[in-house]
């Protein structure tokens, strides 16, 4: 069987239900306004301590993460995660470096569960657990409260993005 590819919304929503949006504040796609290299999802724990997962859709992709100007190093981050397709598992295991922890996105397709439709999901778990930072300091409510105002800021663009795409 083809394996149908996983879109990175819907490795983003996996991942964000996994970690659980109700105990996170979960924010894609930082690349301003926080002064720190470009992340695809940050997850600020209750704890005060931040997560960076970097998600990958494909081998030349996570390759050409190597080739960036910084290695995802940071003092407020306590925690970082590859996030790759499953079907990638077996191709991209040799390149993530051992610190970094592993996260696998799966596609189910629907099934029939006791006369009722399940329908298609995508989740993600921790393949590989991260080895934490330990020189990683708790953010500041400043600090949390300026990430805060940039993943609202990004509500509002996908819903702009999202009247343009109703107009066509």
């Amino acid at each position: 069987m083809v394996n149908k590819s996983i879109s990175l919304i819907e490795m983003e929503v996996a991942i964000a239900n996994h970690f659980n949006i109700q105990k996170h504040i979960v924010i894609p796609n930082i690349s301003w306004g926080f002064h720190i290299h470009e992340c695809d999802l940050l997850l600020i724990k209750k704890s005060g301590y931040v997560i960076e997962v970097e998600i990958k859709r494909s081998v030349n992709d996570l390759k050409n993460d190597f080739k960036k100007k910084h290695d995802h190093s940071d003092n407020r981050i306590k925690e970082f995660y590859y996030a790759i397709p499953d079907y990638l598992y077996d191709k991209c295991i040799g390149l993530i470096p051992e610190h970094a922890g592993i996260i696998i996105c799966k596609r189910y397709p629907e099934t029939k569960y006791k006369n009722k439709t399940v329908n298609e999901r995508i989740e993600a778990f921790i393949k590989r657990q991260c080895k934490n930072n330990i020189n990683a300091r708790k953010l500041t409510i400043e600090e949390i409260a300026k990430l805060t105002r940039l993943g609202c800021m990004r509500i509002w663009k996908l819903k702009m993005k999202l009247i343009k795409e109703l107009k066509k």
